[in-house]
């Protein structure tokens, strides 16, 4: 994720690939980031070793790179490492913030799982974490979880803190008018994406955060 200025939009996108990234995916990637700006990728497989990781994600990396746009290993610090992301996310048993900042950084952009917990979000923040993510918000086909999210929780910290918030789960361009308005600086998307048309959802999200934004606005 690329740092904050005053011009940065209120709200930005965050994509999450889906679980197989091989075949035509790279052509997907492009496309969907050809689509509308987004701030950020998420590399999320399972069960793969590094060497596979590693080369599934090379092309994906590069297509980002081209877009500007930073490029986040999810769970593993020794992957993110290995092919110099740009950060990591860390799940609450993935790893400490400290250890991902010594192999990675200061430079790294580190996110932290916090669920729906004030006090695990406010500990990653103490430790030094780039971003917190919450959620899930609705229900999700992308990954389970045992943890909801509610819409007062972006707003809790939006006002408190100065460290970016993330919502993630089950987010669609219908249903995320209320995160955007409640605070929220990233919307983690995958399956709203991915499961269909990615030109066009991209597009969607935009239309929706744009939408959400100006009523944040006509109402101040």
């Amino acid at each position: 994720m690329r740092a904050m200025t005053d011009q940065t939009p209120a709200c930005q996108l965050y994509l999450i690939s889906p679980l197989e990234t091989g075949g035509d995916f790279p052509q997907r990637l492009e496309r969907a980031l050809a689509a509308g700006p987004v701030a950020a990728f998420q590399f999320r497989v399972k069960g793969l070793d590094q060497h596979e990781a590693a080369r599934l994600a090379e092309p994906l990396q590069a297509i980002c790179a081209a877009h500007d746009v930073a490029f986040i290993v999810n769970d593993s610090i020794p992957l993110a490492k290995r092919i110099k992301a740009d950060g990591v996310h860390l799940g609450q048993k993935d790893g400490s913030v400290e250890d991902a900042r010594e192999q990675l950084g200061r430079d790294a952009q580190i996110g932290v799982t916090c669920h729906a917990s004030r006090h695990l979000a406010m500990e990653a923040g103490e430790a030094g974490a780039d971003y917190v993510a919450f959620g899930a918000f609705f229900p999700s086909n992308t990954k389970q979880t045992d943890h909801h999210a509610e819409v007062d929780l972006l707003q809790w910290w939006s006002m408190l803190f100065e460290i970016p918030c993330v919502a993630i789960g089950g987010i669609t361009p219908d249903n995320c008018g209320p995160l955007v308005e409640a605070g929220a600086d990233f919307l983690a998307v995958s399956g709203a994406v991915w499961d269909g048309d990615e030109a066009a959802s991209i597009a969607a999200f935009h239309r929706a955060i744009s939408a959400a934004a100006s009523q944040v606005q006509s109402d101040m």
